[in-house]
């Protein structure tokens, strides 16, 4: 078996044991973090708080958050999703419950990984505590997407990815614009 054939495999195992079981914690929270995360209404809420909560610095991690979520789904959802075309994990792992909000789209990438990575990695710099309790959700939105049998591992992984480019592309916008736009 070839390296990408053994990494497929074991992609497929993590994902089917994942959706079988879990951990408790993302059984219990699952549905509550699926529904936060859909249409990005968690980051957009997070946004809001940071604005309302604390003056100059909420508004700059939430405008870096928010610019950052904009860049990675644009890269996870309109460019990797359109080069890269993967089947979801079969129906028949997944409980009929999660079957009804499963997408159509290509499981590759998680675009919620990628927005839920760059609107944390985003904010970080700025507001690390607020950075730190998005980065919680975050991971609890990867795990959700995983353990809810819409991606596998490698999927969020790649969002994941793709969230902390789009931050990092937010916080080289600056510089980027002097040196080479103005």
């Amino acid at each position: 078996m070839g390296v990408m054939a053994g990494l497929r495999d074991r992609d497929r195992r993590l994902a089917r044991r994942a959706i079988a079981s879990g951990p408790g914690w993302v059984r219990q929270l699952a549905p509550a973090v699926e529904e936060a995360a859909e249409h990005t209404k968690l980051w957009w809420g997070v946004a809001g708080i940071m604005v309302a909560a604390s003056g100059l610095r909420g508004r700059t991690a939430a405008a870096a958050g928010v610019a950052a979520m904009a860049t990675a789904e644009v890269l996870s959802n309109c460019v990797a999703k359109r080069l890269y075309r993967r089947r979801r994990p079969p129906p028949e792992w997944v409980p009929p419950d999660d079957l009804r909000d499963r997408p159509d789209s290509s499981s590759f990438p998680s675009g919620h990984a990628a927005a839920a990575f760059g609107f944390a990695a985003a904010a970080a710099p700025v507001w690390p505590a607020a950075g730190a309790v998005c980065g919680a959700a975050a991971l609890m939105v990867a795990a959700q997407r995983v353990h809810g049998g819409a991606h596998y591992p490698s999927d969020v992984a790649a969002g994941g990815v793709i969230g902390l480019a789009g931050a990092a592309l937010v916080r080289a916008a600056p510089y980027l614009l002097r040196r080479y736009v103005l």
